[in-house]
């Protein structure tokens, strides 16, 4: 029997114990009670050896096919031959699939990373594999320096990992892996392990990354929002001196095309940042580039929220971080949101009015901005001309915001009009929402974060929508998806006008996003909201038919 036929959860009305082994994307029922050291199942999913019936039976196997050939034994690599090493966003959105599959193996992936965690609190972006050579990938282990340059900072000892971070969406992760099978996660102790963990994690963001002061939190290197060369940060980084270009070797450039690669004077500046961030001991607050993201905010609101539902399963009241998130939502609009233009921006720190385009601020200026930030005196950055600025370019980083569920009416309304509009095409001009705005002098629909179209900010955004209300642009946008994903071979990224798959195929979070559509969690409780209607465990609609075929590519990106 092939092993992705064994993995499709179907609700039945009783209780079924399952014995694991060795793999945990395996389950067997057994008539009989778990035996020591087994674990009882109490949750209603029961494992069996069907695929879904009707058209989305292909395209659940080649997803189960594609997260099974990139499992390493203890997590999940987002493609075999260009990211061999475990990515800590990719890791939570591949739990969020992999839920669907094996709980049991969900919940491995998000140990394992955490595992990883640093001291501080932060959650590392890349936990290197040490099997894998050190050139296969750049940076690498050696760049990094982890357990030595990062000591002061509590660095693990025992795995080497990067010193920066990606956006936060690990706790939303753990709460529906755990809601997958409460049963399961209760008999292991999951949530009891990740509970402070991930605490640790929100406080770092909130306290060290509030470099505004206003409450946000600030990414210091454009790796760390995830979307790479987003043009988003061509204003901060043209402030950036750039690395020599002899010292370092581009290895993406091996993988694809230097016209769908940032630029080298781009990566310079991102090789310069890394460097420069590792030399000072990967202390925050004393570097030259800091980033209000609204996509990083956003989704540290929705994990904050999912956070509270994980204190209230663990017998606290979770009022308090409820509160806290719905206290970030409104920074979140009062910082980055432009009535205006419909949408958020980022708000680049460490630029003013009063500086010319294309100046810093002076050292001394710069390190009193920092000083003011760190202690919360946000006023006081204001009166001294440091609050920043918005940048001023339309990314989907803006749109994402969206999925929460205290946004004003207003602000939702206003969102889904510009992600309709011409600068993003939803429903209308594209296939799929682009990272980058359509119109933009910038806009590249090959050249990855500049304008192809992603499937974990896609997803998002169908969550959203079908959040606010909007259950038929959600359905369409949803059926889109799964279209693309099948006919691209699950690409990294796609053309967001034809659909083209660009990047790696075979891509682990674009299959494990797809299982997400295509399965129906009903009777699953809200995540994001004490009162709201729930924006990620919700029902979906009927199939749809896909076709298309499954090549692989070679075109590729650096990832940080």
């Amino acid at each position: 029997m092939d092993r992705t036929t064994q993995l499709t959860a179907q609700r039945t009305g009783h209780t079924a114990p399952a014995r694991t082994t060795g793999d945990p994307l395996r389950t067997s029922r057994s008539p009989s009670p778990a035996g020591p050291g087994e674990i009882a199942r109490s949750g209603t999913d029961v494992y069996d050896p069907a695929t879904p019936a009707g058209p989305s039976a292909s395209l659940h196997r080649r997803a189960a096919r594609v997260l099974e050939d990139n499992w390493t034994g203890t997590s999940t690599v987002p493609s075999r031959g260009l990211y061999p090493h475990q990515w800590s966003w990719d890791s939570a959105f591949i739990a969020i699939g992999l839920r669907h599959l094996s709980p049991l193996r969900a919940q491995t992936e998000l140990e394992t990373l955490l595992d990883a965690q640093w001291a501080d609190g932060r959650i590392p972006h890349i936990v290197f594999n040490p099997s894998v050579p050190l050139d296969a990938y750049f940076p690498s282990p050696d760049f990094w320096r982890s357990s030595t340059a990062g000591r002061a900072a509590g660095a693990p000892r025992t795995v080497q990992t990067s010193g920066i971070v990606q956006p936060p969406v690990h706790a939303l992760a753990a709460w529906l892996v755990h809601r997958a099978d409460p049963g399961l996660s209760r008999a292991r102790g999951f949530l009891p392990r990740m509970y402070p963990r991930l605490a640790a994690w929100h406080r770092y963001l909130l306290h060290r990354r509030d470099l505004g002061g206003g409450g946000l939190a600030s990414v210091v290197h454009p790796w760390e929002q995830g979307m790479d060369n987003s043009p988003c940060w061509d204003a901060p980084l043209s402030r950036i001196t750039p690395a020599p270009p002899r010292s370092f070797r581009r290895a993406d450039l091996d993988h694809g095309a230097a016209e769908d690669r940032p630029t080298d004077l781009d990566y310079g500046r991102y090789v310069r940042l890394a460097a420069d961030y590792r030399d000072g001991g990967y202390a925050d607050g004393g570097g030259e580039f800091a980033v209000e993201d609204p996509a990083f905010n956003a989704l540290l609101i929705a994990s904050e929220h999912a956070l509270a539902r994980i204190a209230q399963e663990l017998g606290a009241a979770g009022t308090a971080r409820h509160a806290r998130a719905e206290r970030l939502t409104a920074a979140l609009v009062e910082r980055l949101w432009d009535p205006a233009e419909g949408m958020f921006f980022c708000r680049d720190v460490y630029a003013h009015a009063g500086h010319a385009d294309g100046d810093r601020p002076t050292g001394d200026h710069q390190r009193r901005t920092r000083d003011q930030a760190r202690r919360g005196s946000r006023g006081a950055a204001e009166r001294d001309g440091c609050a920043g600025e918005l940048i001023p370019e339309r990314g989907v980083t803006g749109l994402v915001p969206l999925l929460l569920p205290a946004l004003p009416r207003s602000v939702a309304a206003a969102l889904v009009r510009t992600a309709e509009g011409p600068h993003f095409g939803l429903g209308g001009a594209t296939r799929l929402v682009p990272s980058y705005d359509l119109t933009g002098d910038a806009f590249d629909p090959h050249r990855y974060w500049r304008g192809p179209a992603w499937f974990n900010t896609n997803w998002l955004l169908e969550r959203g929508l079908r959040l606010h209300g909007e259950h038929g642009r959600a359905e369409a946008l949803r059926a889109a998806l799964l279209g693309t994903a099948y006919e691209s071979g699950f690409a990294e990224y796609v053309d967001p006008y034809t659909g083209e798959g660009c990047g790696a195929r075979g891509f682990s979070w674009t299959a494990a996003l797809t299982l997400d559509l295509l399965h129906d969690p009903s009777g699953a409780e809200p995540v994001v909201s004490r009162t709201g209607p729930g924006a990620f465990d919700t029902a979906h609609g009927a199939s749809q038919r896909w076709h298309g075929s499954s090549e692989t590519g070679t075109k590729g990106g650096d990832r940080g």
